[in-house]
């Protein structure tokens, strides 16, 4: 065995020792169950991975081989859901796994079929890779501008985003290999990679795993009395109430901190740490959805306007389609807009029968 094969051992070793440190902190994180069962399947995944991609490794692992690889296709999808439950607070159901068999499925096909004729199978296989890697760094970039928790925009979503673009650029690069481009140092250089990612992922989640892991409903608000602030706190606390209260800012469609921070006039990150600490709200959207949805109540409640649509309810409170409006209203009182507006309606009809 070379020096060089050695090295890649030991690379591959560390790799798999820090995803096992990442698995036990999300396992022992104060997460809800989908992220802690997601966390931990990604985390199986990239140990399947880091197992498969080393031909010493990948022969020594006798009946286990077919599972390993089954959970190393899956990989980019486990990454989806990963993303998904964390940053957007989705549960796993089989809509949500519906990728990861996807890809399980094309990799079965590619390991049925007999080589050169399955490197379009492959090449498709990673072309799905891409295009979930790719929505999933649109998810964080979102979710991230939205944060109002420092410590997660500092290090929970640029730490994710860099493993989505490893993803995109480790799905290209065997493309490129399906294609008939390879190099001798692609495997120690992706050993180096895999290591150095892993390290940083168990760094990132073993620190401060109450704030990473946090949900983006609201928290509890600071019992700090007003008067006990800082002077510019509470005049910009002030501010912020007029703009939300008197003015309705949370009416404009596509409303941002950075654009109602403008408004205010006091700097974006001031405005972040006064939502997250004195109004105990984690995320932006989640901030500004609660009054939406308060006044969307108002709306489906009132008999008068039992004839206004559901999408007219929702575009009139900011929301640009009905989609979002649909998942904001649901998670906030657990059911659609137009059950709620039926079930409430009926309990107010004076001909609605009183059970016995």
């Amino acid at each position: 065995m070379t020096d060089v094969a050695i090295l890649e051992l030991v690379l591959r070793g560390i790799a798999i020792g820090a995803v096992a440190a990442s698995a036990v902190a999300f396992f022992r994180s104060g997460a809800g169950v989908s992220v802690r069962i997601a966390g931990l399947l990604f985390c199986l995944s990239v140990m399947a991975y880091a197992l498969n991609s080393s031909p010493l490794m990948r022969t020594s692992l006798g009946a286990w081989h077919l599972p390993v690889l089954m959970l190393s296709w899956g990989g980019a999808g486990y990454f989806w859901l990963f993303v998904l439950t964390l940053f957007e607070d989705r549960r796993i159901s089989l809509r949500t796994l519906a990728p990861v068999a996807l890809l399980v499925a094309i990799g079965l096909v590619g390991f049925a079929t007999p080589v050169p004729r399955n490197y379009a199978v492959w090449i498709v296989h990673n072309l799905v890779q891409i295009a979930l890697s790719a929505h999933a760094l649109f998810i964080i970039y979102r979710s991230w501008r939205d944060d109002l928790v420092e410590a997660r925009r500092l290090l929970r979503g640029p730490f994710v985003g860099v493993v989505a673009l490893y993803l995109i650029a480790l799905s290209g690069t065997q493309i490129g290999e399906a294609l008939g481009t390879d190099a001798p140092w692609y495997s120690l250089a992706g050993a180096t990679a895999l290591a150095v990612l892993c390290l940083m992922g168990a760094f990132t989640f073993l620190e401060a795993r109450a704030a990473l892991f946090g949900a983006a409903e609201p928290a509890a608000a600071s019992a700090e009395a007003p008067s006990r602030l800082d002077p510019a706190d509470r005049i910009t606390l002030e501010k912020l109430q007029s703009r939300m209260d008197e003015s309705q800012a949370w009416r404009r469609e596509g409303i941002t901190i950075g654009s109602l921070a403008e408004d205010i006039g006091t700097p974006e990150h001031r405005l972040r740490r006064l939502i997250n600490d004195h109004l105990g709200h984690r995320n932006f959207a989640a901030f500004v959805n609660a009054r939406r949805i308060e006044a969307a109540k108002k709306v489906l409640a009132d008999p008068n306007q039992a004839r206004t649509t559901v999408a007219a309810v929702a575009f009139d409170l900011g929301f640009g389609s009905l989609g979002p409006f649909n998942r904001a209203f649901k998670e906030a009182t657990g059911a659609t807009p137009t059950q709620w507006r039926r079930e409430t309606l009926e309990k107010a009809s004076p001909n609605s029968e009183t059970p016995r």
